[in-house]
């Protein structure tokens, strides 16, 4: 179950109360606090919690464990998440929440999706030549950042779903912002690899005191955010969206060079959404649809490679690793061609799952050699709509997101799968003064090179690669994925899918499997456990893999064995993160 004993919340903040009165500059003897402390599976038979970060699990459970739903634990958790994971996600960003009503059946996401301001323009990241201005700079300035949805979407979930007021479920976050937590080895690697990037704004003063990067174990104290989190607390979401912060949102923005009003804040609204379906070995799966790619292209990857029979296969072999590849190659391009914004563009979602277009894309497969032109099919066929846009060609610059994802399931049946970002590591590294906010770049998600379907547009959403998933069996979910890592997220997702159902591993095995990525015939990722005599077959064939592993997603799943009424939850090794099952002894009152 766990590694060590269970550290009680309350006695968790006891701690953290007394780490709020040692100097903050990291120089103070570490608190009794060991994230050793805190296992990556867990089991419960009344709910269960995992995230990337032990002290969001902690509080999340605490919510559960009180009487809250599994949406209340969510909105608690995020507002954690935002304390000590502000360079992943937080309330200067968006997600996608995927919500199973275990009163109702219903599957519903709240889509939260950051949007272009008015004053954005399609040939905003061109520079006075018309060429794409390069990542790194325009991932940084104000034009990168779009307006904030999270906090919305959080206010929404709460009215439709939640047991519990935002005033309570925001308390733990304001407690963990003022009197500071140890960071962990995740967090402290981010502040050193974006020192130069954090040192141009505000959050220099948190991050970098005395312009020294915060190390793993010292203390961060967010007294801004904090205040922030007390506005909220008082006033609600206005005070985001109308109040004082958009005023200072919309200020550094601009200082920053982009174009953000007041009224872009004002006006920003979340849509609710129904998910994407798509069955798989006999189970149903509920994941995202445009503007997220996510759902699409996970279901026609399955779709193509459930003709292949992949788990004849062993699961660490050249076949399996050459079919996923193959069938990787043909979902990104065209997901490359056709993916956007539905309110702004037609998206063949029809055309790109349908029978008849998944045997065409089979056939451009061979188990014997690597087609090394891969272009886009053509799904219009399959529609009665036609396409409002051309395909454009963008420049191969782009740096891999990071983000962070949850699962929270509890003893009624609620059901969150959510994902959560800023986009890059810190977003634009832009904070708000006086706030503590960190802005997303989430705008760099849009083509730099203007004319196809995910061009920048004012109010449209900018493609996704967000994937939460939840996996249903004779009409009861079973399974919850969901994973940070830019357009690696997709792949993460299949691949824990394949192993958990395909190749039926045990979940925690079934996530730590290495997995790959790669979009074209110039771009692979592997992880270490790939052995290495099959990357040189691999490449013998014609794959370009390359010498080196790499870390891809970090994903957060949940079982549901509804026979043995036991729900097991993993976190993935490659952060720091906790799963907390929930066991009560007796029912809430």
């Amino acid at each position: 179950m766990r590694k060590c004993w269970r550290v009680g919340l309350l006695a968790l903040l006891s701690v953290l109360l007394l780490v709020g009165t040692m100097p903050l500059t990291g120089q103070a003897k570490k608190p009794k606090f060991s994230y050793d402390d805190y296992s990556q599976v867990d089991l419960g038979k009344d709910g269960m919690v995992a995230t990337a970060h032990p002290l969001a699990s902690e509080i999340g459970a605490e919510v559960l464990e009180k009487g809250g739903n599994a949406i209340d634990a969510a909105v608690a958790v995020q507002f954690a998440l935002n304390v000590v994971e502000p360079m992943m996600s937080g309330i200067g960003g968006g997600g996608f929440m995927m919500v199973y009503d275990g009163k109702t059946k219903e599957t519903t996401i709240m889509n939260s999706r950051e949007r272009a301001p008015a004053g954005a323009t399609p040939d905003m990241f061109l520079d006075e030549n018309g060429n794409p201005i390069p990542f790194a700079t325009r991932a940084t300035g104000g034009t990168a950042v779009g307006v904030p949805g999270t906090l919305k979407g959080l206010e929404t979930a709460l009215d439709r779903w939640g047991t519990q007021k935002m005033q309570q479920l925001i308390g733990p976050a304001i407690k963990l912002a003022h009197k500071g937590f140890p960071i962990d080895s995740v967090l402290a690697e981010a502040i050193a690899e974006n020192r130069e990037m954090l040192s141009r704004t505000e959050a220099k003063e948190v991050f970098l005191p005395g312009g020294r990067p915060l190390k793993e174990g010292d203390i961060l104290v967010q007294e801004d955010l904090a205040k922030t989190f007390k506005l909220i607390r008082s006033k609600g979401a206005d005070a985001f969206y109308k109040g004082e912060i958009a005023y200072a949102i919309s200020d550094i923005v601009k200082d920053f060079g982009g174009s953000m009003e007041v009224s872009d804040l004002k006006k920003y609204d979340v849509t609710i959404d129904k998910p994407i379906w798509g069955d798989y070995q006999g189970y149903q799966i509920a994941s995202m649809p445009p503007p997220s790619s996510g759902g699409v292209f996970l279901l026609q990857m399955l779709k193509i490679l459930d003709g292949f029979n992949l788990s004849q296969y062993d699961v660490n072999s050249v076949e399996k690793v050459h079919l996923l590849a193959e069938t990787m190659h043909l979902a990104y391009a065209d997901r490359a061609s056709y993916a956007g914004d539905p309110e702004f563009v037609n998206v063949p979602i029809n055309g790109l799952l349908h029978p008849d277009y998944i045997k065409e894309r089979q056939r451009h497969i061979s188990l014997n050699s690597v087609n090394k032109n891969v272009t886009a099919g053509d799904p219009w066929k399959y529609e009665e709509a036609s396409a409002n846009y051309a395909p454009t060609s963008q420049p191969n610059d782009r740096k891999y997101g990071e983000t962070t994802h949850f699962t929270v399931a509890d003893r009624w049946g609620n059901v969150v799968s959510y994902t959560t970002t800023i986009e890059q590591l810190f977003g634009t590294g832009i904070m708000v003064p006086g706030y503590g906010i960190m802005l997303n770049n989430e705008l760099t998600d849009f083509d730099a090179v203007p004319g196809g379907a995910n061009e920048v547009q004012p109010n449209k959403r900018p493609l996704s690669s967000m994937t939460p998933t939840i996996v249903f069996e004779n009409g009861k979910p079973v399974l919850t994925v969901g994973s940070p890592g830019g357009p690696t997220i997709i792949t993460s997702v299949l691949q824990t899918i394949l192993h958990a159902i395909e190749y039926d591993m045990e979940l925690k095995a079934a996530v730590e499997e290495p997995r790959i990525y790669t979009n074209n015939i110039n771009s692979y990722r592997f992880e270490e456990g790939i052995n290495q005599d099959i990357i040189a077959s691999l490449n013998e064939m014609g794959h370009r893999f390359g010498s080196e592993p790499t870390t891809i997603g970090n994903v957060q799943s949940i079982l549901i064995d509804h026979e043995k009424g036991l729900f097991k939850g993993v976190a993935d090794s490659s952060r720091n993160g906790a799963a907390i099952g929930i066991n009560l002894k007796g029912k809430r009152k």
